[in-house]
């Protein structure tokens, strides 16, 4: 019961975003995702810092309409470098994920990569415990609020910015549940920052924001399983 009054809040505030936000019907936000690989290293493996550099950089999109988005990667290579000048190589694959949200069906659609394998994980919309602040700051020309919170399983805490003048339920990743657009994310104070780059509103082209399809069907519950599984393999935490 108390899923469906969140869903159903969500839905009335859209209906209302829709009155204020007609004028901007879509639009692609261009976001920067600056990831400190050092500060994610487990403590039996300090020693790589000397191998690897301090700061993964991407870039990612989000594209959206009036009541669906599409939160992906921009198409890159993987990441080479040498390591100490050794001659030795490394490469670094960021994992491929897809997020899809749907208000209007109160839906969602993510599309994750494990070790090359896609699973595709199909759920109701969820609104994360953000605690709203009172601190602005202006990104892009937009004035934000700040909101919070911490996230148990991961021990992670999340800070994020918001603009009400892009409307709601707008963000990257699973950060999607604010009053407002999402213009920053920053995770454990540095350890990973997703910032927005350009902000461009304009009609979407065909195809641009799409579900995505293909991928072993698993519940969000199997997929965490799954995740955990790979990353205490590979001595790693999971991805923010």
């Amino acid at each position: 019961m108390k899923k469906i009054v969140i869903i159903g809040s969500i839905l009335a505030s859209l209906a209302v975003a829709h009155v204020g936000f007609g004028q901007t019907p879509g639009g692609v936000i261009l976001y920067e995702v600056k990831i400190n690989l050092h500060r994610r290293l487990p403590p039996d493996r300090e020693t790589m810092k000397d191998a690897i550099p301090e700061f993964n950089v991407h870039q990612e999109e989000l594209f959206f309409n009036e009541t669906a988005s599409l939160y992906k990667p921009m198409e890159e290579d993987e990441d080479e470098f040498e390591a100490d000048g050794g001659g030795m190589r490394m490469r670094f694959r960021r994992p491929h994920g897809e997020y899809y949200t749907d208000q209007a069906m109160a839906a969602s659609i993510v599309q994750q990569d494990i070790m090359g394998k896609k699973y595709l994980i199909q759920d109701s919309l969820s609104v994360l415990p953000w605690k709203l602040g009172t601190e602005t700051k202006t990104i892009l020309g937009y004035i934000c609020r700040q909101a919070s919170y911490y996230n148990e399983e991961r021990k992670q805490e999340i800070v994020a910015w918001y603009t009400d003048t892009l409307r709601p339920f707008l963000g990257p990743e699973r950060f999607n549940s604010l009053p407002g657009g999402v213009l920053q994310v920053d995770v454990n104070a540095g350890e990973t920052v997703i910032t927005a780059q350009q902000v461009t509103l304009r009609p979407l082209k065909k195809n641009e924001l799409k579900a995505p399809t293909g991928g072993e069907r698993i519940t969000q519950t199997e997929f965490q399983k799954v995740s955990r599984e790979q990353m205490q393999r590979m001595g790693r935490g999971p991805r923010p």
